[in-house]
């Protein structure tokens, strides 16, 4: 039977996909999520990737995959980061105008999929010592298609994106207004959280 070259093509970006995935340390079922390949054909990748790529190794991880929002608002830090992750998700597109309640089936997909890694490859260039995982970041961007619990919004003084609890009253400040001398933020992800302000979904 022969392969048309539209069915080659979509199978080919499903295969590149995975293996940024597996780059970027997800677990099988995430990768089977955004993919749509089988486990064994994932496993089968994951050895061949690793046959061919020894010298770098790459943690395969197992069990569940970040569930508690909580995670995102932990420390000062974490929320700013956060926020970065957030700008460029809108950036790129990654987060609609409108919640989407079942935003966990109808997010994941390959083109959705390579926005996804190529914001969290910027993000992983912005930041120094990066503190969110590939498999959180998956977790934020789908939390924030659904907006049950965490939502993006702006600081009430510069109107640089936020993310913050779906039900906190109060008005939020980023991190460089809370502590303008902090000297824990980079000019390039003040800059970032910028650009996202104008932009912001």
């Amino acid at each position: 039977m022969r392969i048309s070259d539209d069915r080659y093509s979509r199978d080919r970006l499903r295969l590149d996909l995975a293996l940024r995935f597996i780059r970027h340390e997800a677990r099988t079922h995430t990768i089977r999520a955004w993919t749509g390949l089988t486990d064994d054909r994932i496993r089968k990748l994951y050895r061949s990737y690793l046959n061919e790529k020894s010298e770098e190794a790459v943690p395969r991880h197992r069990g569940k995959s970040p569930q508690q929002p909580a995670f995102f608002t932990r420390t000062p830090r974490i929320q700013h980061e956060t926020a970065l992750l957030a700008s460029l998700y809108c950036l790129f597109g990654l987060v609609p105008g409108r919640y989407l309640p079942d935003g966990g089936r109808t997010l994941p997909g390959v083109l959705r999929g390579e926005l996804l890694c190529q914001a969290f490859e910027v993000y992983r260039l912005i930041v120094q010592t990066p503190q969110i995982t590939f498999e959180h970041a998956v977790f934020l961007v789908t939390s924030l298609m659904r907006g049950e619990v965490l939502k993006v919004t702006g600081c009430s003084e510069c109107n640089s994106v936020l993310v913050v609890d779906r039900l906190r009253l109060r008005d939020a400040l980023c991190l460089y207004c809370t502590r303008p001398d902090d000297s824990c933020m980079t000019p390039e992800e003040r800059a970032a959280l910028s650009e996202a302000a104008v932009a912001r979904c």
